[in-house]
């Protein structure tokens, strides 16, 4: 509901390159809002310390993923640095069609697929990072990764970088705290527009009743 008004939900897609800062945003998004949740994908990559199954990511072998890709049950899928992620259909079209919103922490490739399975549905953000060396830098002390990772991941950014124009808003990440106020004001604005209000057509008609 919005204002009492029934809506359908959104599905909000944060990309940038790894060490950008998506997930650190998603997840203080995720703090300051109600009705949006996250999307957990399925990942045949190694959990990382701290992560948790179910909550950061379903962890599943490349044969489970490959049955699962094959009976459809992926909204989308990709293979990124050697590993396979896949959104569940499933609970993504049933939390849309109750009016709640799904956030999405994807590449480019994820981004794509998902607009063109839902384009109506989607509302896109690239979060970029001040600069070639502060990402650099963020990706090394974050430590999670060997040096040639990080290595490979700087190459990789430039790839997905060249993807920033085929988003619908663009934030440059040099200040966290404005940056998900960026994305916060975002998703206020993209929950009141009149095609997401499905219930907008009854409340003005019997507004126009009243009078």
């Amino acid at each position: 509901m919005q204002g009492g008004i029934a809506r359908r939900g959104l599905m909000l897609v944060l990309s940038s390159p790894s060490g950008a800062g998506k997930t650190t945003i998603a997840r203080a998004l995720l703090e300051a809002e109600t009705g949006i949740e996250s999307s957990i994908s399925h990942t045949t990559r190694k959990k990382r310390k701290g992560e948790k199954e179910g909550k950061d990511y379903h962890f599943v072998d490349q044969d489970e993923f490959a049955r699962m890709r094959d009976r459809g049950a992926f909204l989308e899928w990709a293979e990124v640095f050697d590993n396979y992620y896949g959104t569940p259909r499933a609970p993504v079209e049933r939390a849309l069609k109750e009016g709640r919103d799904v956030l999405f922490d994807v590449d480019w490739q994820g981004a794509a697929s998902l607009r063109a399975e839902a384009p109506s549905d989607v509302v896109s953000v690239f979060i970029l990072p001040p600069s070639a060396a502060d990402l650099e830098q963020r990706l090394n002390v974050r430590a999670e990764d060997p040096p040639d990772v990080v290595h490979t991941r700087m190459r990789g950014a430039s790839d997905e970088i060249r993807h920033w124009q085929e988003y619908d808003y663009v934030i440059v990440n040099h200040d966290l705290e404005r940056s998900v106020a960026a994305v916060r004001a975002i998703l206020v604005a993209e929950r009141q527009r009149r095609a997401r209000l499905t219930g907008l057509k009854d409340f003005v008609k019997g507004l126009l009743a009243g009078l």
